[in-house]
């Protein structure tokens, strides 16, 4: 006898499902029959559920939304020093997407984003909310005499997020043979160590030498 499970539970699996597809096929090669076979329903199976194609992206993005949303509260969390609340956020974007690797090629799809402008806004709302977060981090530093007071807050967030992205890129077409943390942990410590106060001086100094 099949049991029936609750929809809550069947939307999760599907969602599940249209994420580690995306990554194993693209995500502009994903299919509705792909993840129906996927989560053992038919296609009217999952259009009960979601009643369009559409509607699975909009609760895959909900579903990052919220994976970020989660992530970056709890890095904050307990965090004074500036320094480490951005090193924190930088961290954990690093480690949602090492866990959820469907992320990159789901945020670069100008496919998908084209045919589903919810799915973009989503994205693109999550993208300033993590801008402002770090450019309000590199704010405090500076007002503390942490971080280097003649570069712009937002340059520097954008830097961040440029290192995030070039690191995730990397690490998918590398074949992940290394956790991407790891390496963008070290990374992230060398844009810290340029961001410090003194760090100009100092390479100049250098130079000069």
């Amino acid at each position: 006898m099949t049991i029936r499970k609750p929809a809550e539970q069947r939307k999760t699996e599907i969602i599940d499902a249209a994420l580690g597809l995306a990554d194993a096929l693209g995500p502009d090669r994903l299919t509705t029959e792909a993840i129906a076979e996927k989560v053992g329903l038919t296609q009217p199976g999952i259009f009960r559920h979601f009643p369009t194609k559409q509607a699975i992206w909009v609760g895959v993005a909900e579903r990052i939304a919220q994976l970020m949303g989660e992530g970056w509260q709890a890095a904050l969390a307990n965090r004074e020093d500036p320094a480490g609340r951005l090193e924190a956020l930088v961290l954990t974007q690093f480690r949602i997407i090492q866990t959820t690797p469907a992320i990159p090629a789901i945020l670069f799809s100008r496919e998908l984003h084209a045919e589903n402008d919810m799915l973009r806004q989503t994205f693109l709302g999550l993208m300033r909310k993590f801008q402002t977060a770090l450019t309000a981090e590199f704010q405090r530093g500076q007002a503390s005499g942490r971080f280097r007071p003649d570069l712009e807050a937002g340059d520097a967030a954008l830097m961040l997020i440029g290192l995030i992205q070039g690191v995730a890129i990397r690490w998918s077409l590398g074949g992940r043979t290394r956790p991407l943390a790891e390496e963008g942990g070290r990374l992230l410590a060398a844009h810290l160590r340029l961001f410090a106060a003194g760090a100009l001086d100092m390479l100049n100094t250098e130079t000069m030498e």
